[in-house]
């Protein structure tokens, strides 16, 4: 039996896990995997069994490899933005 992942290790995958659902360009699989992280990560909060944490801490991992992929993917084809997305201003040619 594997020990337990710590705190600590826990916490860093959620955050890479949330880094990860940022990446994505369209707003709305964005939103979604962000929500879905920390509903994910908020059922496990006070799981004190070491093979429940163990087994949700492996299967999050390699959901976390599948998401990364899927915003590089993502990012290659995504499309335009949003009404709802913050717009960056336009840029303006100077006179030089």
């Amino acid at each position: 039996m594997s020990t337990p992942p710590t705190r600590n290790a826990i916490l860093n995958l959620y955050a890479s896990t949330l880094r990860a659902s940022r990446a994505f360009s369209s707003y709305n699989f964005r939103n979604y995997f962000i929500r879905r992280t920390k509903d994910t990560f908020r059922q496990i909060q006070n799981e004190q069994d070491p093979q429940k944490l163990t087994s949700f801490y492996n299967e999050a991992r390699k959901e976390l490899a599948v998401l990364k992929r899927s915003a590089v993917v993502n990012q290659l084809y995504g499309g335009w933005r949003l009404v709802v997305e913050k717009q960056k201003p336009e840029r303006e040619r100077g006179n030089n």
